[in-house]
């Protein structure tokens, strides 16, 4: 006797699709809407059905479909209790009822298309009290097609009826949206998915552990469809069982609690350790990007834990997520957080680009490793503060003429140039100990001082634009250059008087300037020791050994700057050519 054919096997997400309202998953807010509809027999003409994929659009087409036909002995009675079939409820479940016609609008874009459609409206259903128009994908439709179906979707016959689907409700033309009631359907939360899941391999009586479905909901991101398909895939990979081990194999995950202590060591700046954690990670069949992904998920899962404490009870984390996320969540800055964020969002992008993954890997592992080691501005002021030698720089308070009054002075805060700009923020934060005042004993120290304060100014306008005539404490009297702004004396005085607590009189000399400006001296030393350096016997053989070499920087010694002019002893800098 020959053996009865084995039946094709039907995949979970068909052979588990809904056919009622009843095992509709996560769209209560819709069967709500529609069951007062139909309550009040304030049915619509027209549906469109919106979300992303999987979420059950066009199951949710078809139960309506069945819901608008619904007919038993007793009659046609459009209802949403589906739980006993009707008359048309088998054949339009099978997706083969002639007055239940399904399109797909990214196979028919055109007017001709939508033409046809227009032309059998006119014809009553054949033997269902409706004749539904299921179109999928309907942003797909060209312009014209759209334009075509406006006139038939706002005054169709008494027994038409519209469904719409799609995943891109921005690209349906404004006129279409509003001939129709629109349904929002929502992705599946993680609770509800994995209680589904539970239900499926129980009818099915397949074991699976905890851990494995969670990282099955994880994937399947609130698409009914996508964990279904991933859990049929999940038993066969593992032999009729779906465990941690075969799903991560699946996946190609890295161990969840490894890539935690992948995070903790880079978190804690070891990057010895963390390479060889992920060399170890990689050895075990995971991808590199798929590793640095992990690694942005959980960042971004310890973020939302430290904002949003109730964030660790979600469904889809394993314990060791939400024990020890919680953790490093009271640990760790927001900071921080969001520093490693970025290094790994701009890293994701670099594995994907690179031609060894895993060296591009690594490198986003070691950037990080020392962003996550660098100090805080707190913590950097405090190290600075009680360093022996020299005071932290401070912010300097100047005082500015305003330009609309005469006499009076705004203070403005300016900080030191080289100061990054949070530590500046977190000095007006935190009280910080007052800079000592400065004492100046001559032009040569004040100019010292303008240099030690970083203000490039005063210290170009000493140096350059004027010369001194006479100077004693709290009396400056000098000589200003031709084209020199008469504005810098009264920017002076103001940063004496912050400098020293005292204030200055500095008065312009009536006098023209004698002899040389600093800045002069400084060129005119720099020429000279060109000059002897040329005369020098050593130099002279070298240039006429090397035909074209020229003499481009001077360093004058100590004992070779008694042999130059008497001026001001300087350094000698000067630019390559």
């Amino acid at each position: 006797m020959a053996d009865a054919p084995v039946s094709p096997y039907l995949v979970l997400a068909r052979k588990y699709r809904p056919r009622d309202f009843t095992t509709l998953v996560g769209q209560d807010a819709m069967v709500q809407t529609l069951g007062n509809a139909f309550t009040q027999n304030r049915i619509h003409h027209a549906f469109i059905l919106t979300g992303v994929r999987g979420v059950g659009k066009t199951t949710t087409a078809r139960i309506l479909a069945r819901a608008f036909n619904y007919e038993d002995a007793s009659g046609p009675r459009p209802t949403l209790d589906l739980r006993v079939e009707g008359e048309h409820c088998r054949a339009i479940i099978e997706g083969r009822h002639v007055d239940v016609i399904e399109m797909d609008a990214a196979s028919n874009t055109g007017i001709g298309d939508i033409r046809e459609i227009i032309d059998s409206v006119k014809y009553a259903p054949a033997s269902a009290p409706y004749k539904v128009y299921v179109i999928d994908e309907v942003h797909m439709l060209s312009t014209a097609a759209f334009n075509g179906l406006l006139k038939t979707l706002e005054e169709p016959p008494p027994y038409v009826k519209f469904i719409f689907a799609t995943t891109e409700i921005r690209k349906v033309p404004v006129t279409i949206l509003s001939r129709c009631m629109r349904f929002d359907l929502r992705r599946i939360t993680p609770e509800i998915m994995s209680g589904y899941l539970e239900t499926i391999l129980g009818e099915e009586g397949i074991g699976f552990e905890p851990e494995a479905l969670a990282m099955i909901v994880r994937a399947g991101e609130g698409s009914a469809r996508d964990n279904l398909s991933l859990l049929d895939q999940a038993i066969a990979h593992g032999n009729g069982a779906v465990t941690a081990k075969t799903v991560k194999a699946m996946l190609g995950l890295g161990d969840r609690a490894r890539i935690i202590d992948l995070f903790e060591e880079l978190m804690n700046g070891r990057i010895g350790d963390a390479i060889q954690t992920m060399r170890a990670l990689y050895d075990l069949g995971a991808d590199p990007q798929t590793m640095i992904a992990d690694l942005a998920d959980f960042t971004h899962l310890v973020t939302r834990i430290k904002v949003v404490p109730a964030a660790a009870d979600d469904a889809s984390l394993t314990p060791d997520e939400r024990k020890r996320g919680s953790e490093l969540a009271g640990k760790l800055p927001m900071r921080a957080l969001t520093r490693a964020w970025q290094i790994l969002f701009k890293g994701h992008e670099e594995v994907a680009r690179a031609n060894n993954g895993l060296q591009a890997a690594e490198m986003a592992l070691i950037r990080l490793a020392y962003a996550a080691d660098l100090p805080t501005p707190d913590d950097l002021i405090a190290k600075l503060t009680n360093q022996t030698g020299s005071a932290p720089a401070q912010p300097q308070l100047q005082a500015m003429p305003r330009p609309s009054s005469g006499g009076s002075s705004a203070l403005r805060v300016q900080a030191p140039s080289a100061m990054p700009t949070e530590m500046v923020s977190e000095q007006f934060t935190a009280p910080q100990p007052a800079p000592a005042l400065a004492t100046i004993g001559s032009y040569k120290e004040l100019i010292a001082l303008a240099a030690a304060k970083r203000d490039v100014l005063v210290r170009l306008a000493l140096e350059g634009q004027m010369r001194p005539v006479s100077f004693e404490q709290g009396r400056i009297e000098v000589a200003l250059l031709e084209d020199t702004d008469p504005g810098i004396i009264a920017t002076l005085s103001a940063r004496l008087q912050a400098w020293t607590g005292q204030r200055w009189l500095v008065n312009v000399s009536s006098k023209p300037p004698q002899g040389l400006t600093l800045r002069q001296e400084q060129e005119q030393r720099k020429e000279a020791a060109h000059a002897a350096a040329h005369e020098d016997p050593l130099v002279k053989a070298i240039l006429d050994t090397f035909p074209g070499a020229k003499l481009v920087n001077v360093t004058v010694r100590d004992d070779a700057a008694a042999a130059l002019p008497d001026v001001p002893p300087v350094p000698i800098e000067e630019e390559d050519e």
